[in-house]
């Protein structure tokens, strides 16, 4: 009997990568969001506002465990399709390696520089007393937060599907379970809300840990975890689009946090009230776009996998089946964005007219157009997945970079915050467009491949 990657039905074999994948991504962006919903609750805007300082150091820890946990199951998937399963296996023990040495690197700078960091990221002297609070006990979860992202791609790779979702959601659970008591019972504010995300995430690290031990059907030897140089270059490679995509979101929600403290003066919202909102937006849109990565990542062996073994058919249908559902869940959630935006944004913690006035509308306008990121997302995997990484990286790059920084930096000059709200949908169809552009590309090159093989 055949590998079920290379035979089963599309449909099927998608509903039983995918949906454990979105419920293992969704849950995982859970983290911030359900810190973000306590924290409105019971600090207030400035503590979303901290929150949203904080970000742009969460995302860099999730853009380093895709480049190692996105990379090595690439590598792993597009191995075991040419049937060379030793170096398949021998890659997932580098990378549990190499993602540990990782976050200590990054727990380590963080607390040595996190004042003068936290400055950098946008904070005001009023907001900075609640994002230290938060960013220190945070902190001294990156390893084992690092640790457990990657391997549930590790462990998706290995046929465990279910699996990978269950160390996610574990740990999402605790969370959710002691935000709730540190923040409102013990009465711990930011520091609540971090102590219950760290705890999370070490039960999340230890499940992962557990299942390599006992549950797995690879066996990694202990010689695989000595980290090897030129095998953590090569799988890199492979993870650089997921990875470039998030260290650019960092990088351009600092450059909005400090046009906000630049330009938030001469508004009638202030600084507080602009950074707030966007943090929340943030998060909203982590949870949005949560769905689509999981959706390319539970079609990565998918990708992987059948390209290796030159089944270019397989690879296409996949493709087209996934962006049919990256489309009706656009249009869905645009709607509801729309449609429900005070609804949405209230779940956040309560705020006052002035508030809501400047909330509503950038909400409205700046997620107005947030179809094209599904397309986007969920493309950018594709490539990712057939082993194309240059390809894979230009939109990411295209949207932060090239679109939204310079859109960050000109338009507020001619409309002040306005110009904040603007970049979103503006970078949203330039990259939209051309992710389906490259897409017509690829597929022209696979369908002349096909046709060379059937002469």
């Amino acid at each position: 009997m055949g590998n079920p990657l290379a035979t089963e039905k599309i449909g099927k074999l998608m509903a039983r990568f995918c949906i454990p994948a979105v419920i293992g991504m969704v849950v995982t962006a859970l983290y911030n969001f359900v810190d973000q919903i306590f924290i409105g609750q019971g600090v207030g805007i400035f503590g979303n506002a901290a929150t949203n300082v904080v970000f742009p150091i969460n995302t860099v820890t999730i853009a380093l465990s895709l480049l190692v946990g996105v990379g090595t199951a690439t590598y792993f998937n597009l191995c075991s399709g040419r049937g060379e399963r030793d170096k398949a296996v021998r890659s997932i023990g580098n990378g549990m390696a190499i993602v540990v040495i990782i976050g200590v690197i990054i727990m380590a700078i963080t607390l040595i520089f996190l004042r003068p960091l936290l400055t950098a990221l946008g904070a005001t002297p009023e907001i900075l007393p609640y994002a230290v609070d938060y960013a220190w006990v945070v902190a001294l979860g990156f390893p084992a937060y690092m640790f457990g992202f990657a391997s549930s791609h590790f462990v998706r790779s290995d046929g465990s599907p279910s699996m990978a979702m269950w160390t996610n959601i574990s740990g999402a659970i605790l969370n959710l379970i002691l935000d709730p008591i540190f923040i409102f019972v013990f009465h711990w504010g930011m520091k609540g809300a971090a102590f219950a995300t760290i705890l999370g995430q070490f039960l999340t690290a230890a499940i992962a840990i557990y299942y390599f031990t006992r549950k797995a059907k690879m066996r990694l030897k202990k010689s695989y975890f000595i980290p090897d140089i030129r095998l953590t270059l090569t799988t890199m490679k492979l993870g650089l689009p997921a990875s470039v995509h998030n260290i650019a979101i960092a990088i351009t929600q600092i450059v909005i946090n400090n046009v906000i403290r630049k330009y938030g003066v001469f508004s009638p919202y202030g600084v507080e009230i602009p950074l707030a909102v966007v943090g929340v937006t943030n998060k909203i849109l982590q949870i949005y776009t949560s769905i689509y990565m999981g959706i390319h990542q539970g079609c990565l062996p998918i990708y992987g996998f059948n390209y290796g073994a030159k089944n270019y058919e397989r690879v296409m249908k996949a493709y087209k089946v996934g962006v049919g559902i990256v489309l009706v869940i656009g249009i869905v959630f645009t709607l509801a964005f729309e449609i429900f935006p005070k609804q949405i944004l209230s779940v956040f913690g309560t705020g006052s007219d002035v508030y809501y006035e400047y909330a509503i509308r950038f909400f409205r306008i700046y997620m107005g157009l947030t179809i094209f990121v599904g397309i986007f997302h969920y493309t950018s995997g594709f490539f990712t997945g057939i082993g194309k990484t240059i390809k894979g990286l230009i939109p990411p790059i295209t949207k932060q970079i090239i679109t939204m920084i310079p859109l960050a930096l000109i338009l507020p000059i001619f409309m002040g915050l306005d110009g904040i709200t603007w970049t979103g949908p503006i970078s949203d169809v330039i990259v939209g467009i051309m992710a389906i552009i490259f897409v017509k590309i690829e597929f022209d090159d696979m369908k002349k491949k096909i046709a060379e093989k059937g002469l």
